[in-house]
């Protein structure tokens, strides 16, 4: 089963323009607040409507703008969980769940009702309303409903917004385990790139309502392709860059870096991630002065001037930094493959 998502729809001054495809994995979207993902989500749900395009899950139209097509949501057979998991309020635990039960006889939806309270442990809650459950039951039950009604695609609407960080991680393990089991394709929308990189397999990064193309998360996070795919994986290195024989020119920084990646001419940007800078090196040498120590939980920042206008940041061990015995001056050296050309 494939998910082919291209589509367009602009609300006021803002304008979303989403293409990929995803199979029978756990892909997200990726961004930041405003970016689109929610809205991206409501569309393949069905509701909301997009101005133009199409969406086709394996070989059902969802939605076709020239063609006229647009099925409503209960005809999807796609599973929506909302970030405040939209429980009814008035019915029980497993009156919830019959009500995602689609199909069958009576006594079926009811089996499948007591086989999603055994998968979901919910036994000995199942005559309780929801504002008489935790955070992390409450989501147990909104993930029971929606696969009661066996959707072959599963939405994920930033599930752990709701939540302490103490619990976040409870309930990532058991949805870790619920997705992996899953026989169709997941779309997890989140701002965290620690989430994604734990659960997803795969990732599109939107930036302004605009997606990257699909990558695998291990891709992303060594050789982000584009500037917003490097700003939300957590790079903390950025300058204009401009493309020349000798290498990547970085006005910000004052200096020309050797890379080992691809250069285009679409390429706008250079990269750094503040932990891959060595103390030692051949090529790709930057004298600084350090500027500021900043002392985190596990490490050390340090934010160094640089023979540009800008700043370089450089993340180390706590030990390392003591053993430096606090220079003024350091001279950093970046790999050739550890430079990341990006294009808008």
């Amino acid at each position: 089963m494939v998910l082919s998502v291209d589509i367009e729809k602009t609300l006021g001054d803002f304008h979303l323009r989403v293409r990929f495809e995803a199979e029978r994995e756990i892909m997200a979207l990726l961004g930041p607040s405003g970016c689109g993902k929610s809205m991206t989500l409501k569309c393949i749900a069905g509701i909301q409507r997009p101005d133009r395009g199409r969406i086709v899950l394996g070989e059902r139209v969802l939605f076709d703008s020239e063609a006229g097509i647009n099925l409503p949501p209960q005809k999807r057979h796609v599973g929506y969980l909302f970030q405040q998991y939209a429980l009814f309020p008035n019915m029980t635990v497993e009156q919830n769940i019959l009500a995602g039960a689609r199909g069958g006889t009576r006594q079926e939806r009811r089996a499948t009702v007591a086989e999603m309270v055994r998968t979901f442990r919910l036994e000995g809650l199942e005559k309780l309303r929801p504002s008489q459950l935790s955070g992390g039951q409450q989501q147990r039950v909104a993930l029971a409903r929606i696969l009661a009604g066996q959707p072959e695609l599963l939405l994920l609407d930033e599930p752990f917004s709701a939540l302490d960080e103490h619990l976040k991680w409870q309930l990532e393990l058991e949805l870790s385990d619920t997705l992996k089991a899953f026989p169709g394709g997941v779309l997890f929308v989140s701002h965290s790139r620690d989430e994604v990189y734990r659960l997803c397999d795969t990732v599109c990064v939107l930036t302004e309502g605009k997606s990257d193309p699909k990558e695998t998360i291990k891709e992303l996070f060594a050789a982000p392709a584009t500037l917003g795919a490097a700003l939300i994986s957590g790079c903390k290195n950025i300058s204009p860059a401009e493309v020349r024989p000798e290498g990547l020119f970085c006005p910000d920084w004052g200096v020309t870096l050797r890379t080992a990646q691809p250069v285009s001419d679409r390429t706008r940007y250079a990269g750094i991630r503040a932990h891959y800078f060595t103390l030692e090196g051949e090529v790709n040498s930057i004298p600084c002065r350090v500027s500021r120590v900043i002392d985190n939980v596990f490490s050390t920042v340090v934010m160094l001037s640089t023979p540009g206008p800008g700043l370089l940041r450089l993340e180390l061990d706590k030990d390392r930094w003591a053993a430096l015995g606090e220079p003024r001056e350091l001279t950093l050296y970046i790999a050739p493959e550890d430079v990341m050309p990006l294009t808008e």
